[in-house]
C-alpha cells in the first residue's frame, strides 16, 4: 500500500468513463458474437465444419460471459467501497 500511495490514482469520472467503455466493448462483442452466429452457417455444405464453427463460437460466447461476470462483480467491489466511504 505504501507504494500505491507514490502513484496518481484515478478519479471516480475516470473510472466511471472506464466502466461506460468496458460495457459499450462487452455489447459490441456480444452483438458481433451474435451476427457471426446467425452467418456462420450460410454457405457452408459440411456438417463438420458447421459443427465446429458452432463449438468456436460457443466457447467465445462463454469467455465473455465469464469476463462480464467478473467485470461485474469488480464494479459491485466498488460501489460498495463509495457507498461505506459515504456512509462514514
Amino acid at each position: 500500500s505504501h507504494t500505491m500511495s507514490e502513484y496518481v490514482r484515478m478519479t471516480d469520472t475516470e473510472r466511471d468513463q472506464i466502466d461506460q467503455d468496458a460495457q459499450i466493448f462487452m455489447r459490441t462483442c456480444a452483438d458481433a458474437i451474435h451476427q457471426l452466429r446467425t452467418e456462420a452457417p450460410k454457405g457452408v455444405q459440411s456438417a463438420q465444419v458447421k459443427e465446429h464453427r458452432t463449438a468456436v463460437l460457443d466457447l467465445i460466447e462463454d469467455y465473455l460471459k465469464r469476463v462480464c461476470k467478473l467485470y461485474s462483480e469488480q464494479r459491485a467491489i466498488r460501489l460498495k467501497r463509495v457507498i461505506d466511504k459515504k456512509r462514514l
